[in-house]
């Protein structure tokens, strides 16, 4: 009787693991063809745009529905696993179709002999079929992808396009559109197959997969051992080493929770391990990891964005180079308000014992799980970093420029066995890049749903137009709200979908006001990422606290603390162009201007760095940092015209007496103590 009832939950257990085992086995090859998929048709497109974007959608939306379960609870469920099987089949349906009936080569499938592009106002039943199912299995990608957020606000805005004329006028109400018109603006013609999705497809992938490379390399430990021969045994180089090390990474990654999840592994236990809180140590890496995808060449994903949205455009090579004296500043703060902390808690590295001497000091710390790495990794390393910045300088779009980066990392790699790839390396760079980036991929595709929203109902222009007096009667406050909005936002979204929402929503409101354009957006940017370490939800912070074994919140708003600069610095050179090499009309400015807004702001950051921890030589008193702090502002945000310098001289005095007083007060202890 025991056989017999065993026996059919031994087949069910067997037939839950084969599925799930199919599933694992089948990330790969899909990863595969992502890969080399968008490899090819970014450099040597045969395809038209949109059935290469439904292409992209479908292998990034399979592989959502084979790594991610319907809910944690049901993994081990079998049904739920028969269902992932259907829902990857009704991928290749819905995306297939958009591809078939787009396609000159499919061109006796299509409709009534006409393709879908040419079929606006006049779809086939079918094609609205198709559109809704597809519409729903992003809604659920991005679900199972990123959580509910952001599926929850395209719902909304499918409702608002559906019900619009049943809101107040002050909602922005409108006539309302029908379910066939909705699914046509939405999935049929653009939105999902729109500017978020393209910009994931020619830019952000391509990225993504170039930093899977670079890390099967090795050069995620190249970069920890490179900054901790910057700093030696200086004092707090655990810390410092730490946002070297981020800042660095995240310019490869250009994500804020990978970042921290990487590099945090190595440095907040080599932290901890000199006598930060772990705290701290988890707040300075999300401080320093939210702001890697700030740093050039690589940057983030709203990097690559502005390159579609931002008007009059701008190239690449200009976004760079705006990018590069603020992610200086804000990695100057960290630097500063780490040696500060350090010193506040009297950290140094501790001294190796004489019968030390002969060992190899080439770690970070003895017992540092960081392992002394070939030079050869770090040729790897300054080859793809370089080769990527000259094809950029020679005028080559950014998809080609890292796709011969890409090509260059592989054939420097072949010169010693530590760096060398190799065909399953190769492989499984590809399928890393796969699990990394279709999250974004999901997100892009359920994006587009508001965006068509957007488009279909004019809102973003109402809300602009609503907005627009606001802004008019006062600069700073409509900067506020922008900000406010923007790290809202960002709470529950991926930064880059954040940025992408806000810079078309309400971006155009401050641009109305004769503001640098790119400046705008880049403030937008800015705060998108923030928002990765801005309590509650800080999703940097909470990734530290889960390596550092201690309280989210605390982390949190360590990190917060830790990155407050990231907050000043957009409002600096939103009122300051000069920061990001523009000039107030947005030209190219006079080079005395640029060295005198940067001197400003770089001693207003060593003012902050100070005021923040409360430390220079010695503890400072409430009061005086209030001085500093006022300071600060005046450093930052007063214009530097001829009439005004004055002002900025105090404000430097100010400061400087604050550090000398500071420092007496030091030296007076030192000879009472004598």
């Amino acid at each position: 009787m025991a056989v017999t009832l065993t026996k059919p939950v031994n087949e069910r257990i067997g037939s839950f693991n084969l599925l799930k085992q199919l599933k694992q086995t089948l990330i790969l090859p899909v990863g595969v063809l992502l890969s080399l998929f968008i490899l090819a048709e970014v450099n040597y497109p045969l395809l038209r745009p949109q059935s290469s974007l439904a292409l992209f959608a479908m292998l990034g939306l399979i592989v959502v529905f084979l790594k991610y379960p319907l809910h944690p609870r049901f993994v081990d469920d079998r049904f739920c696993q028969i269902l992932d099987f259907v829902l990857v089949g009704s991928v290749i349906i819905c995306f297939g179709y958009v591809a078939i009936q787009t396609e000159p080569i499919f061109e006796k499938f299509w409709l009534n002999g006409v393709f879908l592009g040419e079929r606006a106002s006049a779809e086939h039943l079918l094609d609205y079929f198709i559109g809704g199912f597809g519409l729903m299995l992003i809604l659920e990608a991005s679900r199972r992808a990123i959580g509910v957020t952001l599926p929850l606000l395209a719902i909304a805005f499918l409702l608002y396009a559906s019900f619009g004329q049943f809101l107040p006028s002050w909602l922005f109400q409108h006539r309302g559109y029908s379910l066939s018109r909705i699914i046509s603006k939405t999935y049929l013609h653009g939105g999902v197959f729109g500017v978020a999705l393209r910009v994931m497809f020619t830019y952000v992938f391509l990225f993504v997969l170039f930093g899977t490379f670079l890390e099967r390399t090795g050069a995620t430990g190249y970069i920890l051992n490179l900054a901790r021969r910057i700093f030696g045994r200086s004092i707090g180089s655990p810390a410092k080493v730490a946002v070297i090390g981020s800042g660095l990474m995240g310019s490869l990654s250009g994500s804020a929770v990978a970042n921290t999840a990487t590099t945090g592994t190595f440095t907040i236990p080599l932290m901890r391990s000199v006598g930060f809180k772990p705290t701290i140590a988890g707040g300075i890496e999300a401080a320093a990891s939210s702001g890697g995808a700030l740093v050039p060449p690589i940057m983030g994903a709203a990097a690559y964005m502005m390159l579609e949205i931002v008007e009059p455009s701008v190239t690449y090579l200009e976004i760079i180079k705006a990018a590069l004296l603020p992610a200086i500043l804000y990695y100057t703060a960290l630097l500063f308000i780490v040696h500060f902390y350090a010193k506040r808690i009297g950290n140094t590295m501790p001294d190796h014992s004489e019968q030390d001497a002969g060992k190899d000091h080439n770690t970070i710390q003895d017992n540092s799980p960081v392992e002394k790495l070939p030079k050869m990794q770090g040729v790897v390393f300054f080859a793809a970093f370089f080769t990527l910045v000259a094809f950029l300088l020679m005028g080559s779009t950014p998809f080609r420029a890292v796709s011969w980066s890409l090509l260059i990392v592989l054939i420097v790699s072949l010169f010693h066995p530590k760096t060398r790839v190799g065909i399953s390396g190769i492989l499984k760079s590809m399928e890393n890049a796969a699990h990394s980036g279709v999250s974004l991929i999901a997100a892009a595709s359920c994006v587009g749903i508001i965006l068509g929203v957007v488009d279909l109902t004019a809102v973003g222009t109402e809300m602009a137009s609503a907005l627009l007096p606001l802004a008019e009667t006062n600069l700073i406050l409509a900067l506020l709200a922008l900000m406010v909005s923007t790290i809202i936002l960002g709470m529950g979204l991926p930064s880059s979908v954040c940025y992408l929402l806000v810079a078309i929503l309400v971006g155009p409101v401050i641009v109305d006001l004769g503001i640098v354009t790119l400046a705008v957006h880049f403030f937008i940017f800015y705060f998108g990422m923030m928002s990765m370490v801005t309590p509650p939800v800080a999703l940097a912070a909470y990734t530290a606290a889960a390596i550092a074994n201690t309280s989210i919140m605390r982390t949190a708003f360590a990190a917060f603390r830790f990155a407050l600069v990231g907050f000043a610095l957009p409002y600096a050179f939103v009122l300051r162009p000069e920061l990001l090499w523009l000039s107030a009309d947005g030209g190219n400015p006079e080079i005395w201007v640029v060295i005198l807004n940067l001197s400003l702001t770089f001693v207003g950051t060593v003012i902050f760095a100070s005021s923040i921890v409360g430390y220079a030589f010695t503890e400072i008193p409430l009061w005086e940092r209030g001085i500093m702090f006022i300071a600060v502002v005046i450093l930052f945000f007063i214009p530097t015209k001829l009439g005004l310098i004055w002002i900025h001289v105090i404000a430097i005095l100010a400061g400087s007496l604050v550090f000398y007083y500071n420092w007496r007060k030091r030296e007076a202890s030192h000879e009472n103590y004598a």
